[in-house]
């Protein structure tokens, strides 16, 4: 052709030596799912491929997509183990295919005939030049771009109107993570129980909150039971879903919720294990094995387990944990598949840390600094958990599905614990009490949803019907009390006997909940999506502590409403605005039972995929918690519910690749939790309980790519808490802190052995505190050797 000599022409004749894509189509084969794209002439060059996170991405060049119906192609559900198809124009005349699995992480392989990756078997190409792929293996990215969570279908991150942070496996395989470490990754999410403990105490944006497991709440022991014990035993990754999340889970706090992804089956052959040793007397040992049954592939398993038995800086503590998480899913038929998981963790906790004074931790004492490994407690417990839950998922046709989940859990508690009281006016004598450990839980729930696809015009809906059921039961199997004798902190004698046992009355509190859900996720146009999402939920309680006859019931509406505007593809404007309710057990001074605090929160914020492997996410909240309890001005030892706290704060995540082998994992948060309305004059204005304004975390690892030293890869880690309240009446501070991790590495061909620190410089700092009495020193330097093998 005549050279250009007009931007048209010259933008005209780029366009005809592009390869238009005029057509897609996804067809099911007998090997497994074809997509074909249909060109108008000229042949489609090999794409340039990569995963990221469940995603295998074939990025087709001097490509151009011309589709008769828009400028993009999304197919939801199209096969069993496919969440997700979609072709996009990319900058750079680049078309992009993705193909996103709902369980099995992609690794990438090239082949004589091109790319291919494993998930079932999918084609992806054109039709005389197809391009076999199939998905297998472990995730090996530190950005995640879906989950199904939040909507309760597989959705893309960046079209979620909501901040979430997602904490992959490779962060908790550098990390050597377990529960409470990976938390850290999270700035906005604060444990407020201290490392030993029998599980974290979860604060979400200030508030206190219920742990998830797969996108189900648990009701146990006050949803520590999402994840007993310090062990990661059978979890891919912990998403952090920060705001009201009421609309998929009922009663919540309005702060956030972490969910615990568990894995899933492979269907290729996967055997891992692994051995650590560390100081403090650590040894723990984990197996995770997963393939198929069958020559057809159509019955997989997963088998994780692990056993740890560990020291502690503290004295007498001891931590031994046992984990056995198998998994079986069968294929039943074409359209129908059913999960079959349980779980069984036994707990043995040696003088669980209860902390100690704030004098002579963070506050002077006369008598000097109380010794970072004093532990006053001189009992125990024995926990043991057992969980099973069964999934079962039929796709009527491409566009109507459904899904049912059932799960029991059984937690039974033993043993007791000695408590740290009032410290006495000597600065030395601390007063001690006796709590009964004995109580047994029970939890069921029954999650099903109906989903169906369908547009009005050129508007493409996705409509989620749900229906919850739940029923928990809470009872002490063996109450009582003994008196326990004082101790000197800073010369304790051990071993004193304690007083007889003397029965108390045995509580016990019964649940029942019942919620409805519906949701529409429309999709307006490539660029603008809308989520419209309601719940109504009622429950009753019967029982309560101290008032066994104490009937308590209500019900609540909680809406969510949220909008996702791309101005570009890589950028994501999003806002919000949701609510939640909370029960709130006990009653006013006329005996009228309490209703259920309620949450309001209005978010905006935008996500941003920097390049193919590195995304961010900024945002900025405000949430209201009315209904909350304050002292009864009128009626002393009662209580009334015309209380108010406020939660506002920015939060910044980082998390992806930055350069070859250089990864990024980093957040900061700013959270202002006040006190904005109580009959306690002196409390109005001053922060929640354990939160302070700035919270900090960065993680990053690079790996040698090649030569003689690849696979070497080193890690560092900077974690930073501000200045914490110490009580609602802000009467002490637990101080700042900064402490630094560091990792060293070796990765060759099914070898991995590594070498991490925590703590690298024995930084003295107060990890948090239930109150003045109980304060709780952070850990001092540690180190644990690791080595494991895949094969």
């Amino acid at each position: 052709p005549h050279p250009a000599t007009t931007v048209s022409d010259w933008v005209a004749q780029i366009e005809a030596a592009l390869v238009q894509i005029t057509g897609v189509r996804v067809e099911s084969t007998e090997a497994g799912l074809q997509i074909l794209l249909d060109t108008a002439e000229g042949t489609l060059a090999a794409p340039a491929t990569q995963t990221v996170g469940n995603a295998l991405i074939a990025d087709i060049p001097n490509a151009v997509l011309a589709l008769p119906e828009g400028g993009s192609f999304e197919q939801f559900g199209p096969a069993e183990g496919i969440a997700l198809v979609s072709v996009t124009n990319e900058p750079g005349d680049t078309v992009r295919v993705a193909i996103t699995g709902t369980d099995a992480p992609p690794v990438a392989e090239v082949t004589a005939t091109g790319l291919a990756v494993t998930l079932g078997e999918v084609v992806v190409g054109a039709e005389n030049d197809a391009i076999q792929v199939v998905v297998t293996g472990e995730q090996d990215s530190y950005q995640v771009p879906n989950t199904s969570t939040v909507t309760r279908t597989e959705t893309p991150l960046r079209d979620i109107p909501q901040s979430v942070q997602i904490i992959p496996q490779q962060v908790l395989q550098d990390q050597r993570a377990d529960v409470a470490t990976a938390l850290r990754n999270a700035p906005s999410v604060r444990n407020a129980a201290p490392a030993g403990f029998d599980s974290p105490r979860i604060l979400v944006r200030g508030f206190f909150s219920s742990p998830a497991v797969d996108g189900l709440v648990s009701r146990v022991f006050n949803g520590a039971g999402a994840n007993f014990g310090p062990d990661l035993t059978g979890i891919e990754q912990i998403e952090v879903l920060q705001g009201p999340n009421a609309v998929l889970f009922g009663t919540l706090s309005p702060g956030g919720t972490v969910n615990y992804v568990t894995k899933r089956p492979l269907d290729e052959p996967y055997y891992f294990a692994e051995a650590t040793l560390g100081n403090f007397s650590f040894y723990r040992g984990e197996v995770d094995l997963s393939g198929p049954l069958d020559a057809g592939g159509q019955l997989l398993y997963r088998l994780n387990a692990s056993y740890r038995d560990q020291g502690s800086f503290l004295d007498f503590n001891r931590t031994r944990n046992l984990v056995i998480a198998p998994v079986i899913s069968v294929a039943l038929g074409e359209n129908t598949a059913f999960n079959l998981e349980a779980v069984y963790k036994n707990l043995v906790l040696d003088s669980t840390p209860m902390g100690v004074p704030a004098v002579g931790s963070i506050l002077p004492n006369p008598n000097g600094q109380i010794p970072r490994s004093l532990n006053v407690n001189e009992g125990g417990t024995d926990l043991s958990q057992f969980r099973i839950t069964a999934n079962l998922d039929h796709q009527f046709d491409e566009n109507l599905s459904i899904n049912s989940t059932f799960r029991y859990d059984a937690t039974n508690l033993g043993g007791f614990n000695i408590i740290p009281g009032a410290l006495a006016t000597d600065g030395r004598t601390l007063s001690r009490f006796f709590a009964d450990a004995g109580s047994q839980y029970r939890d069921y729930r029954l999650v099903t949803n109906a989903i169906g696809r369908f547009f009005t015009g050129s508007v493409e809906h996705e409509l989620l019907v749900g229906l919850d059921l739940g029923k928990n039961s809470y009872l002490e199997t063996n109450s009582g009390d003994r008196s326990v004798p004082d101790i000197d902190i800073f010369n304790p004698v051990f071993g004193q006997p304690l007083g007889p046992f003397i029965p108390l009355d045995r509580s016990r509190i019964d649940t029942e909940e019942l919620g409805i859900l519906v949701q529409d996720r429309i999709i307006f146009a490539d660029n603008l999506k809308l989520l419209l999402s309601g719940r109504f939920d009622t429950f009753t309680q019967t029982g309560d502590f101290g008032d066994p006859s104490l009937n308590q019931s209500g019900n609540a509406f909680s809406p969510r409403v949220g909008i996702v505007y791309q101005p570009i593809q890589p950028v994501s404007l999003y806002a919000n605005y949701s609510q939640s309710f909370e029960p709130t057990i006990g009653e006013t001074f006329s005996g009228t039972p309490f209703q259920p605090s309620e949450g309001t929160q209005y978010e905006v914020g935008v996500k941003a995929d920097v390049n193919d492997r590195l995304s961010a996410t900024l945002a900025f909240y405000n949430i209201t918690r009315t209904n909350v309890l304050t002292d009864d001005p009128v009626n002393p030892g009662f209580s009334v519910q015309t209380g108010e706290q406020r939660s506002q704060g920015i939060e910044l995540n980082l998390a992806g690749e930055i350069l070859p082998g250089w990864n990024i994992f980093a957040g900061y948060a700013y959270n202002d939790s006040r006190i904005t309305r109580s009959n306690i004059a002196s409390q109005v204005g001053n922060r929640f309980q354990r939160t302070g304004p700035h919270a900090a975390s960065a993680w990053t690892t690079y790996e040698i790519q090649q030569g003689d030293l690849q696979g070497l890869g080193f890690g560092l880690g900077l974690f930073y808490v501000s200045d914490r309240a110490g009580d609602n009446a802000n009467t002490f501070e637990l101080p700042s802190y900064i402490t630094t991790d560091l990792a060293l590495f070796y990765r060759r061909e099914n070898l991995r052995a590594a070498i991490n620190v925590k703590n690298l410089f024995d930084t003295s700092y107060i990890e948090g505190s239930f109150n003045r009495n109980r304060v709780f020193y952070g850990e001092p330097f540690t180190i644990q050797g690791t080595v494991s093998w895949t094969f």
